[in-house]
């Protein structure tokens, strides 16, 4: 069975516009092999990136693009459990992030993320 790796949101967006050059090689590895899902919470934060003017593509259309061609699926961890987690992660001040890190812990997946900082405090974030 492939291993279940989780996405941060600006992996996301890379993704659907193209911008794979952005990625690792390890992250565009995990990408072809892995099982992929992301956080209801990036789907949320796509929807705030667009409500700000700083993603131009609508949050539907990125997701129903990325499960057509990679077959990404959000997790279904009860969130009131990826709440539970989230208060844990003081690290951090920013609510997208300690939801979506909740939820790969809670879903024991590895999240693939650029952020320093989520990589730092998060033993199963690569990059």
């Amino acid at each position: 069975m492939a291993t279940l790796t989780h996405l941060d949101t600006h992996v996301v967006v890379w993704l659907v516009t193209g911008e794979h050059a952005r990625l690792s090689e390890s992250a565009r590895a995990m990408i072809e092999q892995d099982r992929l899902e992301i956080s209801p919470m990036v789907g949320l934060e796509l929807t705030y990136l667009c409500e700000i003017g700083r993603l131009a593509i609508e949050p539907d259309a990125i997701l129903s693009e990325l499960r057509r061609s990679i077959d990404l699926r959000e997790c279904d961890e009860p969130f009131g459990t990826v709440v539970s987690l989230a208060r844990g992660l003081s690290w951090t001040r920013d609510p997208f992030d300690r939801l979506i890190v909740a939820q790969a812990v809670a879903a024991g997946a590895r999240l693939v993320t650029r952020d320093v900082t989520i990589r730092e405090n998060f033993s199963y974030a690569t990059w």
